[in-house]
């Protein structure tokens, strides 16, 4: 599990932004990725993980600030478009990934 650039659509389906990323899974071409956004607003959404600059292994990860991961921003792409690996996340910061996005993904 790393981050990637990679271009990453809009929700309308009309732009694309190269951003990072964090890969949850590979098979064969097909990459499932989480969306990860430098734009951090005042109030946090409970399906977002705020990476933060001032974490001891905040260098590790490969981002150049402070981010937030969007666990409902799951996407599916050919690996062909990832550009780069940038870094790693701890594994305790992983592990909330795994626990947000399950409760991202529970359906009533």
């Amino acid at each position: 599990m790393l981050d990637c650039k990679t271009p990453l659509s809009s929700s309308d389906l009309q732009s694309s932004k190269v951003r990072p990323a964090l890969i949850l899974s590979s098979q064969g071409d097909d990459v499932i990725i989480l969306g990860i956004f430098s734009k951090v607003p005042d109030e946090l959404r409970e399906s977002w993980i705020k990476v933060q600059e001032k974490s001891s292994d905040f260098f590790r990860t490969g981002l150049r600030k402070t981010s937030i991961i969007k666990t409902e921003k799951i996407t599916v792409i050919h690996q062909s478009l990832i550009r780069k690996q940038l870094g790693h996340l701890s594994q305790e910061l992983m592990e909330r990934v795994k626990k947000t996005l399950r409760q991202t993904l529970e359906m009533d």
